[in-house]
């Protein structure tokens, strides 16, 4: 009999065939950094390590404000907020922060817009932790801090919710309600942390307590052991809270309701035919068949892809039946008219084809103007190819700029027996860039469970526009030390024979994003990090970090057999716990589907123009940890010309007069009517103490003249004084 083979090398080739996947390797051989030490740190730990002591541990507070009602308008923004993005901020930061506004537009009604001189705007920079405002402090320049580890999308969109007038969601004035605090467990001097506010301090705009909100503390905050400070009321969600991956429908909801809004700035549709009206799509005209809704197909599919079967009298898809029919039978369905604003759209549809191999589903837009009132067909990608036995995701990028609808044309081409024929469900059209790539990991529950610790599994190779491949490499069970987790790395490669690019690799950014495959995609909480390939940096043998990965990399072999080189990996060990993964709809029929970019990030290296009317003062000098705020005030260009304002000052207009601002620290500011002297907390307290001694002095002084004066006249003969002084002497002794 022969010998039998290890179980773990079982587990091994089973994984391989499961994942569909490139290759999977031990990490003996692979060179991986971990962006964030390793740690999977929250916006508290990081600013607790910081050295920070802040309000609720992110929030700061100026010297004007004290924990007063954040309830008003005056505390609101516009719905486009003005920014500016400093250079001490880290290039991958500046692209995370890009993308974070991106999914405000995509989600709310709220947008950003460069700062371009209005009176307030939020200045972004790198300080010693994940800090903000919480509302429109009308300071002029309000500062929010994005430093090291806070590059995370969910945590800058944490920072920008407080800075449109959010306060945490456990300090809400029903909290005890919810959940419980264990005031033992808490840090000593931290407690102030857990306080809560009064309905005149803020307010939960109607919308019920959120364990999943983005603004929940995780049950660990500010622990001073291994116990929990906060425990849910329902024990189910002692795991959700504190949840740093997206916004909630709650979080949605609460920022509708304070700025009153009605649609997004992005978004234009979603569909997943769950109502009989199909979402105000009609059938195209001059077709000869049309597309039913059904809940499920001759040949497949079984199931629609948004409940796949999971609800009674729900599960609704289109579908255009190819089994009957003549050869170039043609079944068009058009999407209600749209209104487009950027120019650029992404449409995104889950697609299943049971029909023949020659089948197509065509994507058309129908654009109309004033030249054609019935509008203009435009093809845009013709999808073909073998029939699969699975939903599957596409991305297709649209260039519209007038009125148009999308159609789907479904054509029967193949002449032989078809058992089924076109499916479409999950539909989502929105102004945004398609992400680049789609890799999806069949049976990933199982390749989870199964895969051994410290094992990866990687996507295929892809190429962006720029010619750069790239890859992922997950660790389904997380590398070593890591159980329960999601790992996951970014990596170069390269090929015989690649040539143009330049090396280092300069400034691309790529994103590793798990999908959230709600059907409604302004519901999505996918979770996501973002690398970034600094052409600087340097590996521990000098040589370049992000260098062609034929000099600093190692040769594989593809499962076809053609080799490549793989270079160093840049990524996290803490990318998603197993409990989130296997939440929401992170897996869906079994499958997990990663959406990979690899974007140009190099035009954020350049310093942000300023605005032409406006001096923006130099924050060189201030520290990384200064929370007090300054007002910066557009000018009429020539209000200042004989003003000059020194130390950094800015000169603004103040009741129609030219004046000087002046920077202040924590413990240091700049004073007078040019900000031409400076103070300190030390040169204050010498300063009192002078003084205190200068009054002291004074007072001996007039005490010992005065003594002298009384002495000399009650000294003249007096008999009546002289028995009162011998009395009041005669008293005076012991």
């Amino acid at each position: 009999m022969g010998r039998r083979k290890p179980t773990s090398v079982l587990i091994f080739h089973i994984v391989c065939l499961l994942c569909d996947t490139i290759l999977c390797l031990p990490t003996s051989k692979v060179l991986e950094y971990d962006v964030d030490g390793g740690r999977d740190l929250d916006i508290f730990d990081i600013n607790e390590e910081a050295g920070l002591n802040l309000v609720e541990g992110d929030i700061v507070l100026d010297e004007r404000q004290v924990r007063n009602s954040i309830i008003g308008d005056e505390y609101r923004w516009p719905k486009t907020i003005p920014y500016y993005m400093e250079d001490d901020l880290e290039i991958n930061a500046k692209g995370v922060i890009l993308k974070a506004f991106e999914q405000y537009r995509l989600k709310t009604c709220i947008d950003f817009k460069p700062w371009t001189g209005e009176s307030n705007y939020i200045s972004i920079f790198k300080g010693g932790g994940c800090f903000s405002s919480v509302g429109n402090r009308r300071v002029g320049k309000q500062r929010l801090s994005i430093g090291s580890n806070c590059d995370r999308i969910a945590t800058i969109e944490h920072e920008f919710l407080h800075a449109l007038g959010f306060w945490h969601e456990q300090s809400r004035s029903d909290r005890d309600d919810y959940v419980t605090i264990m005031w033992d467990r808490i840090s000593e001097g931290r407690e102030h942390n857990f306080n809560t506010y009064n309905d005149t301090t803020s307010s939960s705009l109607g919308v019920p307590y959120d364990y999943g909100s983005m603004m929940h503390y995780s049950k660990n905050a500010f622990r001073n052991g291994t116990e929990p400070t906060i425990v849910t009321k329902i024990p189910a969600f002692s795991d959700v809270i504190g949840q740093r991956m997206e916004f909630s429908d709650s979080d949605l909801l609460k920022l509708s309701r304070l700025y009153n809004c009605t649609k997004a700035s992005t978004f234009l549709d979603s569909c997943d035919f769950e109502r009989e009206n199909i979402c105000g799509m009609i059938q195209g005209p001059g077709d000869q068949a049309d597309w039913i809704r059904v809940t499920q197909a001759a040949g497949g599919p079984s199931t629609d892809y948004s409940n796949m079967g999971k609800c009674s009298g729900s599960g609704y898809f289109m579908h255009f039946s190819t089994g009957t029919g003549n050869v170039g039978d043609t079944a068009m369905l058009e999407s209600r008219l749209l209104y487009p604003k950027r120019g650029y759209q992404c449409l995104q549809f889950f697609y299943y084809n049971s029909g023949s191999p020659d089948d197509t589903l065509s994507i058309w837009v129908r654009e109309y103007d004033k030249a054609n009132p019935n509008g203009t067909l435009h093809l845009i990608k013709t999808i073909d190819g073998a029939p699969q036995e699975l939903w599957q995701l596409h991305h297709v990028s649209l260039n519209v700029t007038t009125k148009f609808r999308v159609v789907f044309q479904g054509t029967k081409k193949g002449s032989g027996p078809s058992a089924g024929g076109l499916s479409l469900d999950d539909i989502n059209l929105s102004e945004t860039t398609c992400p680049e790539f789609v890799w999806r990991v069949k049976n990933f529950s199982h390749v989870m469970d199964n895969t051994p610790s410290d094992m990866a599994i990687y996507s295929p190779p892809f190429t962006s526009k720029e010619g750069y491949t790239f890859q992922m490499s997950l660790y389904p069970s997380g590398k070593a030390g890591y159980t329960g987790e999601l790992s996951a790395y970014a990596h170069l490669v390269a090929r015989v024979g690649d040539t143009g690019q330049k090396w280092p690799c300069p400034w691309k950014q790529m994103t590793m994003m798990l999908m959230d495959q709600n059907p409604h995609i302004q519901k999505r909480m996918s979770n996501q990090r973002s690398v970034t390939t600094d052409p600087n940096r340097t590996l521990d043998s000098g040589a370049f970090f992000w260098d062609d990965p034929r000099k600093v990399g190692y040769e594989v072999t593809d499962t076809d057999g053609t080799k490549y080189s793989r270079g160093p990996g840049l990524g996290t060990p803490v990318y998603l716990t197993h409990l989130r993964a296997k939440s929401r709809d992170f897996i869906k029929g079994g499958d997990a589907i990663f959406l990979l970019t690899m974007e140009d990030v190099s035009h954020l290296t350049v310093t942000q123009p300023l605005p032409s009317t406006t001096v923006l003062p130099s924050t060189s000098t201030l520290p990384a940890t200064a929370t007090t705020m300054f007002p910066i005030t557009t000018v009429p260009t020539g209000a200042c010309t004989n003003v000059e304002c020194q130390n950094d000052g800015v000169c603004v207009l103040d009741k129609e007069k030219a004046a000087c601002r002046c920077v202040v620290g924590d413990d240091w500011w700049y004073y007078g009517d040019r900000c031409q002297f400076k103070g300190s907390s030390k040169d204050k307290t010498t300063l009192a103490l002078a003084s205190s001694f200068s009054v002291l002095g004074a007072m001996l002084i007039i005490t010992i003249v005065s003594v002298i004066c009384v002495k000399k006249k009650y000294n003249k003969p007096s008999n009546d004084t002289g028995i009162t002084m011998a009395n009041m002497s005669a008293t005076a002794k012991p």
